[in-house]
């Protein structure tokens, strides 16, 4: 095994210490990152506010959409990637102040793509199958479905080498390293992909909750957040796959049990 992409049972040690140590010198940066989160949050509270309708919501018009999810993934993502980010800016010090920004910004640039697939995606799904995605035909046992693969793929080899690329990033810096801006937002956007490989089934989990619901989205990135900054790695994704299972199986069950939930009314599409 390379020695820069240490093993789970020495992740706490070898992994997370480094992005720890870059936190407490980059302070001023993490708390930008925290601060942009925190705007993020209330911003797109803002432009949700009654869109709600549970699983598959109505996702708008593309660009509405689009920009929405960018600053969703910002709010969702900034906490648990500001570690890596400090990491960069720290190995970077020596050069221009703005390269951790532009690292940030290459990460948003890749998780939007992965919008627009998924804009794509259900786009397709209405247009195919229309009223047999909504909640009173297929909607809800797809929805639990999704849960439940999600649950699957936290115990899958592909989750854990993705993960021990969001935890342990020194290795994937080092051993793809470019100079300056454009080299920043390649990094970034490395970072990024590594990133959705990792949490692709946690946000299709959000959709099958309500991907317009400020709640679930709360949820949602707690998990990220606790899988990726944790030292107990093992721990966080069992557990993880845990919550997921037990959400799948209410919602296919008893999906009055779960207290966020907004249930669609009538034959509402996806």
């Amino acid at each position: 095994m390379n020695a820069l992409e240490p093993s789970a049972r020495a992740d706490s040690q070898r992994g997370l210490r480094p992005l720890y140590s870059a936190v407490r010198a980059r302070l001023v940066l993490v708390a930008v990152l925290f601060a942009a989160a925190a705007l993020g949050w209330v911003w797109t509270a803002g432009q949700m506010q009654g869109m709600d309708d549970g699983p598959w919501s109505d996702l708008g018009e593309f660009a509405w959409f689009i920009g929405v999810w960018v600053v969703m993934m910002a709010a969702m993502m900034f906490p648990s990637v500001a570690p890596t980010v400090a990491l960069y800016a720290r190995m970077t010090r020596l050069r221009s102040p703005v390269l951790p920004f532009v690292f940030a910004a290459g990460y948003l640039l890749t998780w939007a793509a992965a919008g627009v697939v998924a804009y794509g995606i259900g786009s397709a799904a209405t247009h195919i199958a229309g009223d047999q995605l909504s909640w009173s035909n297929w909607g809800r046992t797809i929805a639990g479905v999704t849960l439940i693969v999600a649950a699957v793929y936290e115990l899958t080899p592909l989750k854990d080498v993705c993960l021990g690329k969001c935890r342990s990033p020194l290795g994937v810096l080092l051993g793809h390293w470019r100079d300056g801006f454009r080299g920043a937002l390649q990094m970034g956007a490395k970072n990024g992909a590594w990133c959705v490989g990792c949490c692709w089934a946690l946000m299709a989990s959000l959709f099958a909750l309500g991907v317009m619901s400020v709640s679930w989205m709360a949820v949602i990135a707690g998990l990220i957040a606790i899988e990726k900054t944790l030292p107990w790695r093992r721990i966080a994704t069992y557990g993880t796959a845990a919550i997921l299972l037990t959400l799948g199986v209410l919602l296919l069950a008893a999906p009055n049990m779960l207290p966020s939930l907004t249930i669609p009314m009538g034959n509402m599409p996806m």
